[in-house]
């Protein structure tokens, strides 16, 4: 993806890198398939919009972790 920022890089060195969009927050390793990594190859019903990230409600909270 154009313009991705890089993440954090895998504890075994070289083995992958996590990136994120920086328009929409969404975060991949560089290991995933295109299905997850190239807009062309996003499946259309998860596709957003620059209109549709600016107008969206709100960025779901991440829950916090489980204790066992």
């Amino acid at each position: 993806m154009a313009g991705a920022l890089r993440g954090a890089p895998s504890p075994v060195p070289g083995a992958w890198d996590v990136l994120q969009c920086g328009r929409c927050l969404y975060m991949w390793r560089t290991t995933e398939p295109a299905r997850r990594t190239r807009r062309d190859a996003y499946p259309q019903e998860f596709r957003m919009t620059p209109a549709d990230i600016d107008n969206a409600p709100e960025v779901p909270a991440i829950p916090p972790l489980e204790t066992r």
